[in-house]
């Protein structure tokens, strides 16, 4: 049972249950949101994870990024971090990380059959990171709040009748982007196919960081999906083997790549915005060469040699 991920620190002795293992054979998993009759386990020139990657590189959605501010307004002549940019760079953290865990995981399953998607993480990991801010409207938090305030107290009030489920209400007077975002993955809009992006299995849930429901977002605002996706969502989960943290509400634990995910975005904005000020004259040289520099002296004195 080398095949075997716990959640939540605890040992498999703890565990007691099936239900609360998670398997790399099955969270890594080639099959496609919408088209699963088409699945295959056949070889070809590119991965099915590395479809996913160009798939999106390739969508009108993607491209809109660049219009969405990141922390700083859009200057103009002063080139700074939009959405786009930034989904680009994180990808490119995520591959790093997604390779580093798959070398660290090779030699421990080089004999299983699922051995070459161990060495696919990278590919799942940077096709995620594209796709992490696919749903969050310009100005980020002020943005979803914007948005959830035109429908509670706004012009958009006058829509509530429409609804016959109250959930779907609230979904909307709670806009969350990281749900938009697996909506818009996913959703069969008109005159589209179905499933969406037919993304892969392993990618969609590798975006999710927070797998619950909206009833369960309490105060924090959070969660993965709308009601109107709460279905696909579980097949996903389910399919995958992700773990169910209860049978009564729609919880559970998290897919291992969104930490890797979760990861590279930190790195990327915490380093970006501030190079973003600095260009931008918000910040001085030394604040910066500062913060970077006791940074590095903290963690490994060998990461930056000054001649």
């Amino acid at each position: 049972m080398d095949n075997i991920i716990l959640p939540n620190g605890l040992t498999e002795e703890e565990t007691h249950t099936p239900t609360s293992l998670m398997c790399w054979d099955k969270l890594l998993s080639a099959k496609r949101f919408g088209q699963e009759q088409f699945h295959d386990e056949r070889k070809h020139a590119r991965t099915e994870f590395q479809r996913d990657y160009d798939r999106l590189i390739f969508s009108a959605p993607f491209r809109r990024l660049q219009n969405k501010t990141q922390v700083f307004p859009l200057p103009g002549s002063i080139f700074v971090h939009n959405r786009l940019t930034h989904s680009l760079e994180v990808s490119c953290v995520g591959r790093s990380l997604g390779n580093n865990a798959a070398n660290g995981l090779s030699e421990k399953y080089k004999d299983t059959p699922f051995y070459s998607r161990i060495q696919e993480m990278g590919s799942i990991v940077a096709a995620a990171c594209l796709a992490h801010d696919l749903g969050n409207p310009p100005f980020g938090h002020s943005g979803e709040r914007a948005i959830a305030t035109y429908f509670s107290e706004g012009n958009g009030q006058a829509l509530k009748e429409r609804f016959s489920n109250p959930q779907h209400w609230f979904d909307l007077t709670h806009f969350e982007g990281n749900a938009n975002a697996f909506r818009l993955l996913t959703h069969q809009f008109n005159g589209r196919r179905k499933g969406g992006f037919a993304m892969t299995y392993s990618t969609l849930a590798s975006i999710v960081k927070y797998p619950y429901a909206s009833s369960l977002a309490e105060k924090k605002g959070k969660f993965g999906f709308f009601t109107s996706e709460k279905d696909d969502f579980v097949r996903i989960a389910d399919e995958l083997g992700m773990i169910r943290e209860n049978d009564k509400d729609v919880r559970y634990c998290r897919h291992p790549l969104v930490y890797l995910v979760e990861a590279a975005d930190d790195i990327c904005y915490q380093i970006m915005d501030i190079e973003d000020a600095h260009k931008l004259k918000i910040l001085a040289t030394e604040k910066p060469k500062s913060c970077y520099w006791d940074f590095s002296v903290k963690n490994d004195s060998n990461i930056w040699k000054m001649s």
